[in-house]
């Protein structure tokens, strides 16, 4: 008869930052860590300490108690203390593809110190599991993941459902999880939590009642005789007496082996015994056959303005920062702040908890987590400009033949991996004056502001002597400074102009560089530019757009014909709910502005961009009624709350604005209003009018197609869902790709249309879970701007290649005024170039450990691709490499050029070393 073993494994799942702000938690952390070395110390039956997979726990207590230092180090080499393989608990699908590597990356990195790594996949309490987990963890030399959702019902209060459903995915806790590339893991539920083990009787009376149960609940859903008992939960102190406890278990119960194990030990025991028949999951685990009140996936739209702060320091840090750090480097060989942006990436992935950046914290946790995203935003915006001056100081303008001494030089750098066009904005000095020439400040801005100088009379010229529409603006001037590298800073006043137009066909990693002439001068004009209003809308080659009485507009594609019409309706309704979960009112019928008149007005006709105006003068409920606060203080379940929306309306006036680019193939549109209600959600609709069955969506390293209609089991009359840069529906000949900046909460309706409905607020006054919480800042009163795109498009978006025109419309453009000299590098230029349909490059960075260029691609297509690539900077050696940026195999390179097929699915790294001069 086969014996039972049952191990026990210590830990605490350490939420930084939750229902106490995080220096409160931090106390308490200090508390744990020196019980758990004290007890590591003087009890050898206490052998092991699982350190809930992230490093930064370490910080965080060194910071407190840096003396500790050597005996945690101490424990850690003996293994008794296990850490990594994370830097922090993320939320896999608030956080970018890159952010989730760079997560593992400096997790690794900081373990590596302590010489040990835990190798397993540790997602104890994500809200959901991102589809390419297992082949991101296969890569970094881990073949198990554990996981506390995604697959079986797991409750409110983390209640378990019986085994009575034919949809479960898998029987057991134990099952093989895949993702789309083949790639494959164990996978390991925490199906009765991880707590089931958690506080163990030491007196045997106790112990019989506690042991009979919990034996039963791990057995009933184990596949082996290996039984999981996770000894801890939510900021648990360490069991002092668990030796004693266990002593009683092993007396009470002589055909079972009760064990204090490791993750190490109860995986390698796992493995000998699992049986044949396990299932295989596939993809994203994202609790879609449960009834859907437990997905936890209105996180996505609590607090949108943290992800709104997320989306852009990611950003800044991917497709900034690190393409012109690694840029700057290839063309000076100015050393790459590796230190500084491990800092900024340390410093937003603080952000990065799931609890932290799902907004589902009280409201001191969330006010220290905007000033974490402003100072890492100042790093990466210091990285940034840095490495603009020293690419910039390469070029040789004065090498250009169209060009005159007499111009003002600037370049537009595109830091995307595909070649861009597309309206920017730039400023420059006309005349400047340091304070050490005299008189005064004053002085000196009274002879700058004297100067003749007429921005009209110039003239915009691109590096072949073309002249470019511009819309040049006088500034007037303003003061100041440079702070030199050797000697002391340099104020001074100058008068600047800015320059608004299209930069067009600007290389991908690279740069295109154009002239301000202020008297104008020679050149020839490019053909006129095919943007134009038309009645009430515009249109150029590849779109156009009429505005309807309501504000809404009518979109269409000019190649195919395709016209998808009421897009733009804004849409509010209330919200009983809580940080955690939406619940719309019983018989609330949203309010829409469907057939409001808006005011319409054109108020930009440029060459180069044509923007309309719609105001909305609307008014909705002020708030729940007043029931609402008696439920909350009795803490009546969410599901049962019996509120309405009040009587009482408040107005909402939203101001969008929405932009057709010269060379634009989609619709920019920013919409602007204040917040004055609360219990509320306010979303924007896209009826898309296409027969389908399921959808796109942007995802972590890959374009996850989803099923429209929930599985039979889901109950919630929502279906909200996450989404990284886009949404997309479309049929076999039709598409709509809305895109999005920081909006991560979508849904398609099932409304007969497979309307697109995007959430831009959702207001709510308490944290919800496991106490009455309340967040008033959750309401998210006061100002706000959201952005999105809209394209329509032929076929899928990956066919049509819309997922690039996705990614580009997140990413910014970066533009300095440029001296003007003598230069190597010529007035446009890129380090490489590739070629490869359903690819997307993801990273263009330094690897620390060999100095490598570090290319990263992933393939939205679920079938082989090839991929060409040509580099322009001298190669020592090339590599394949993984997301550890590890080399690995040696590639042939023949003159700059290479040739791979990528295949289905998947995540590719090559390490190129450059030639060293």
């Amino acid at each position: 008869m086969t014996r039972t073993t049952a191990h026990l494994i210590s830990h605490t799942h350490w939420d930084r930052e939750w229902y106490m702000p995080y220096e409160h938690h931090h106390v308490l952390l200090t508390e744990l860590m020196n019980e758990l070395l004290n007890t590591l110390e003087n009890d050898e039956r206490y052998r092991y300490f699982h350190l809930d997979g992230q490093t930064i726990i370490i910080e965080d207590y060194l910071q407190v108690f840096p003396e500790k230092r050597e005996a945690l180090e101490k424990f850690i080499r003996e293994g008794r203390i296990v850490i990594g393989p994370w830097y922090v608990l993320q939320d896999e699908f608030l956080t970018s593809s890159e952010a989730n590597v760079r997560n593992l990356l400096i997790g690794h990195q900081d373990a590596a110190k302590y010489g040990v790594i835990s190798k397993l996949g540790y997602f104890p309490d994500s809200f959901g599991n991102m589809g390419q987990a297992p082949q991101l963890l296969k890569q970094a030399d881990i073949d198990t993941a554990v996981f506390g959702r995604g697959v079986k019902p797991t409750g409110f209060d983390n209640t378990v459902g019986e085994l009575n459903s034919s949809s479960y995915e898998s029987p057991y806790s134990e099952m093989f999880w895949t993702s789309p590339d083949g790639s494959s893991v164990i996978g390991l539920l925490f199906a009765n939590w991880y707590s089931n083990g958690n506080e163990v009787p030491a007196e045997p009376e106790e112990a019989k009642v506690y042991w009979d149960k919990r034996l039963a609940d791990a057995g009933k859903y184990a596949s082996t005789s290996e039984l999981l008992f996770m000894n801890g939960c939510d900021h648990q102190p360490v069991q002092t007496n668990l030796g004693a406890a266990l002593d009683t278990a092993k007396a009470l119960y002589p055909d079972v082996d009760f064990v204090h194990s490791s993750f190490e030990q109860y995986v390698n025991a796992l493995k000998l015994k699992l049986p044949e028949d396990l299932v295989t999951v596939n993809g994203e685990l994202r609790s879609q056959h449960t009834d859907g009140w437990g997905t936890l996936v209105n996180t996505a739209s609590a607090r949108v303005y943290l992800k709104q702060l997320n989306q852009l320091g990611q950003t800044l840090l991917e497709k900034g920062a690190e393409p012109l750090a690694t840029l700057a480097h290839l063309v000076s060989g100015r050393a790459y702040p590796h230190q500084l942006l491990t800092y900024a990436w340390k410093t937003l992935m603080q952000n990065h908890p799931h609890d932290s950046i799902c907004g589902c914290s009280v409201d001191e946790v969330h006010q220290e987590m905007v000033g974490r995203f402003h100072k890492s935003r100042q790093v990466t915006e210091a990285v940034i400009e840095e490495s603009l001056k020293v690419i910039a100081g390469q070029i040789g303008t004065a090498d250009v033949q169209a060009w005159e001494e007499s111009g003002l030089p600037v370049t537009i750098f595109n830091m995307t991996g595909w070649e861009r066009s597309g309206t920017v904005s730039v400023e420059l000095v006309a005349a400047k004056r340091y304070f050490k020439e005299g008189p005064s400040p004053s002085a000196i801005a009274e002879e700058l502001d004297r100067l003749p100088f007429q921005p009209a009379a110039g003239r915009l010229m691109d590096d072949n002597g073309r002249i470019i529409a511009a819309k040049a603006e006088d500034l007037g001037t303003h003061f100041g400074y440079e702070l030199p590298k050797d000697k002391f800073r340099q104020p001074y006043m100058a008068r600047r102009i800015r320059l608004t137009f299209e930069a067009k066909a600007v290389p991908a990693l690279g740069f295109k560089s154009f002239i301000w002439q202020p008297a104008g001068g020679p050149g020839h004009e490019q053909p006129a530019a095919p943007l134009r209003t038309a009645g009430r809308g515009m249109e150029n080659d590849y779109i156009a757009v009429h505005f309807n009485d309501d504000g809404s507009y009518r979109l269409t594609d000019k190649q195919s014909g395709n016209t998808f019409d009421n897009l733009g309706i804004y849409e509010d309704c209330g919200d009983l709910g809580n940080e955690y979960v939406f619940r719309q009112p019983d018989n609330d019928i949203p309010l829409t502005t469907k057939g409001l008149p808006a005011r319409i007005s054109l108020v930009e006709h440029e060459p180069y961009r044509i923007t309309y105006e719609i105001v909305h003068d609307w008014s909705i409920p002020a708030a729940a009624d007043a029931s609402f606060e008696e439920e909350k203080r009795r803490m009546i379940p969410f599901r049962q709350r019996q509120a309405l929306r009040a009587s009482e309306h408040l107005p909402l006036r939203i101001m969008t604005r929405v932009s057709l680019e010269a060379s634009g193939k989609g619709l920019l549109v920013s919409s602007s209003f204040v917040n004055q209600a609360k219990d509320h959600r306010l979303r924007v609709l896209f009826p898309t009018g296409l027969a389908a069955a399921s959808h796109l969506a942007d995802s972590v390293f890959e374009v996850a197609e989803r099923d429209i209609h929930p599985a039979a089991d889901w109950m919630n009359p929502s279906h909200a869902q996450h989404q990284q840069a886009f949404v997309s529906v479309s049929d076999s000949k039709a598409g709509l790709t809305v895109a999005n900046k920081g909006l991560n909460e979508y849904e398609v309706l099932r409304d007969g249309l497979n309307t697109i409905a995007i959430t831009l607020l959702r207001c709510v006054s308490e944290l919800g879970d496991w106490g009455v919480f309340p967040t008033p800042e959750a309401q998210c009163l006061g100002e706000h701007t959201v952005e999105f795109a809209v394209c329509p498009h032929s076929g899928n978006a990956i066919e049509a290649e819309t997922f690039a025109w996705a990614y580009q419309y997140q990413a910014p453009w970066f533009g300095l005024q440029t001296e003007w000299q003598q230069g190597p590098l010529p007035a446009t230029y890129q380090p490489l170039c590739w070629e490869g349909r359903s690819l997307a490059l993801s990273a263009f960075k330094m690897s620390q450990q060999h100095e490598d260029v570090l290319l990263r691609w992933y393939n939205l297509a679920h079938e082989d691709r090839e991929l060409a690539i040509e580099t322009y900077f001298p190669l020592e050696g090339l590599y394949t490499s993984d997301i550890l940026e590890r080399r690995k195999n040696p590639v042939h390179v023949d003159q700059g050029k290479f040739h791979t097929t990528v295949g289905k699915a998947r995540i590719i790294s090559y390490a190129l070393s450059p030639l060293q001069p």
